[in-house]
Formats: C-alpha cells, sequence, structure tokens
C-alpha cells in the first residue's frame, strides 16, 4: 500500500467516526483525536523530503485547484474576455479582467479540465495558437488602460497538433515573448501546476516570477527528457531529478522570485489557504511594482533575462 493510500484511509477512517459521534451520540473524541495526530504525523514525514518526481506527481494531482479555482478564491468581478480577434476562441486560455483588492487588474491563465469531457473541451490545457493570440490581446488592452497583468501557468506545453503548426503557434509564442518583454505595465507571473516549454513561457515572461511550491517549471517534461536522453520511459524519475524542475531548485538558481507555501501535502488538500497565500503573494508583489516608473520597470525586466543562465567557454586542450 502506498503512503497516499495510507493517508486517505486515514481520513476516511476519522470522517466516519466523526459521523458516528455525531449521529449515535458515542462520544469518540478521543479516538478521533489520536487518529488525527497519526494522520499529521505521517503527513509531515512523507512531505518533508519529497523527491521530484514526487513534486511532479503533485503538480499534476487531478484535485488540484486550476485557474479558475484560484480566479473565484483570489479575485473578484472577473469578466472573462474571449477570442484573439483573428481565428477563433481558445478555452484552453482563460482571459478576461478582474479586481484584486481594490486595484483593476487583467487575469491570464491556462485552465485544464476536470472530467472527460471538460479536457475535451480544455484541450488538456494545451493552447493553440488562438489561445496565445488572445492573451497577447489582453495584455495590449491591459497596457492601454494601465492595468497590471497576472498570469497563471498550468499546461503541460502548447498543443503540438498539426492544426496549431499550419496555424503557426511558434509564431504565436514568440512574439507573445517579444511583446511580454516590452509590456509597458507590470506583470507578475505565476506557475500555479505545470509549467511546460513554450506553452508556459508563452505567458511567463514578467518582472515577477512566482511558484506554488509543489509546482514545476521546466524546458520539457521528465518523459519527454526521457525518452531523448534515455530512449527509456521508466527514467523519468532520473530525469525529473536532472531538469532542476521544482520550486527550490528554481529560486536557488535565481530563476524565480519566491517560492508560495501550499497546505502540507498540496494545494489539493486545502484550496482555500493554497489561494489565500497566492492572495497575499500577488497583492505583495504588486505593491512593490505599481510605484516604480515603466521606463524603468521595462529596463529591469529587459536585464534581468538578460541576467538568467550561466555558460562557460570551453577551451582547447
Amino acid at each position: 500500500m502506498s503512503d497516499e493510500q495510507t493517508l486517505d484511509l486515514l481520513e476516511a477512517k476519522i470522517k466516519e467516526l466523526r459521523e458516528l459521534n455525531e449521529t449515535d451520540g458515542i462520544d469518540l473524541s478521543a479516538a478521533i483525536a489520536e487518529l488525527e495526530e497519526k494522520l499529521a504525523v505521517l503527513r509531515r514525514e512523507m512531505y518533508s523530503n519529497l523527491s521530484e518526481w514526487e513534486r511532479v506527481k503533485l503538480a499534476r494531482h487531478p484535485e488540484r485547484p486550476y485557474t479558475l479555482d484560484y480566479i473565484g478564491m483570489v479575485f473578484t468581478d472577473f469578466y472573462e474576455l474571449h477570442g484573439d480577434r483573428l481565428s477563433g476562441d481558445d478555452p484552453a486560455m482563460v482571459t478576461g479582467l478582474a479586481r484584486l483588492d481594490g486595484r483593476t487588474v487583467a487575469v491570464i491563465g491556462e485552465q485544464k479540465g476536470r472530467s472527460v469531457e471538460e479536457n475535451k473541451q480544455r484541450n488538456f490545457g494545451m493552447p493553440r495558437p488562438q489561445g496565445y493570440r488572445k492573451a497577447r490581446r489582453i495584455m495590449r488592452l491591459a497596457e492601454r488602460f494601465s492595468f497590471p497583468v497576472i498570469t497563471l501557468i498550468d499546461t503541460p506545453g502548447a498543443y503540438p497538433g498539426l492544426a496549431a503548426e499550419e496555424n503557426n503557434v511558434g509564431e504565436a509564442i514568440a512574439v507573445n515573448l517579444a511583446t511580454m518583454a516590452r509590456l509597458r505595465t507590470p506583470i507578475v507571473a505565476t506557475v500555479i501546476g505545470e509549467g511546460g516549454s513554450g506553452g508556459a513561457i508563452a505567458i511567463g515572461v514578467a518582472d515577477r516570477i512566482l511558484m506554488l511550491e509543489n509546482a514545476i517549471y521546466s524546458v520539457i517534461s521528465p518523459e519527454g527528457a526521457a525518452a531523448i536522453l534515455w530512449k527509456d520511459k521508466d527514467k523519468v524519475k532520473e530525469a525529473a531529478a536532472a531538469l532542476s524542475l521544482t520550486a527550490p531548485r528554481l529560486h536557488e538558481l535565481g530563476v524565480i522570485d519566491a517560492i508560495i507555501p501550499e497546505p502540507l501535502g498540496g494545494a489539493h488538500r486545502n484550496p482555500a489557504q493554497a489561494a489565500a497565500a497566492l492572495k497575499d503573494a500577488l497583492i505583495r508583489n504588486l505593491n512593490e511594482l505599481v510605484p516604480i516608473p515603466t521606463d524603468e520597470l521595462v529596463v529591469a525586466r529587459y536585464n534581468r533575462y538578460r541576467g538568467i543562465g550561466r555558460y562557460r567557454t570551453l577551451t582547447e586542450r
């Protein structure tokens, strides 16, 4: 039995005892308290030293809050905007205007589905070219009215199908990168789940990049890296470790600015708590960015990305 299954069984037993406590009038408070303490200890042991692959699984957990969940819990007065004004709409990319702590902001995020039907509609959170062009349209709108831009990243990557290639998905991503690099308004990006490849960075060029504690951010999935490097799908754990895709590692490397703590066991264990932490982080970062003169903001953003990464010059021997 896995550790997750043990936790699930304990939670189910605690729920059962609580129901008996309420319906049958039997005092089971001592037994419930004992099981709750045991559950807390097991959770702390299990989640205190997660491997990279275990964090990948948490980032992909099907009950993890998605973009629309956070929009509902973090923002008020959200008004969704549709369409790229060129070829159509893309449900995998959610865009709109909202209020955050009284401030009007533009919100852009990738949206996965819960059910099979919703995943088909949302294309498993993999945007098509029209999704990236819709996001760019909202960014330009935000710039025109001096609204800060907040992006929520959660995608395995851009949709790799033939239709996307025919509609020039590479160009759509590239133009987004150039647009965000020069956008004259503050941008805060947060990786809330999976941050996969160009599909993630297409809405990820920002003044501040945040990550939820158990999110991942990488140029390729562990499965893709295992297939390319080892030609072996069973090497996903080694690939995950080599990719440095976890929030602690990326913060250490200077790729991201801050890690947003999650409830013990992952954001899906207590979505409201995770949303409250995300809201606090967004407000704090916007309060720091908004007073900065626009010209300084854009220059600092440019310098930020010029400074990411290291290289070595190999000399002949």
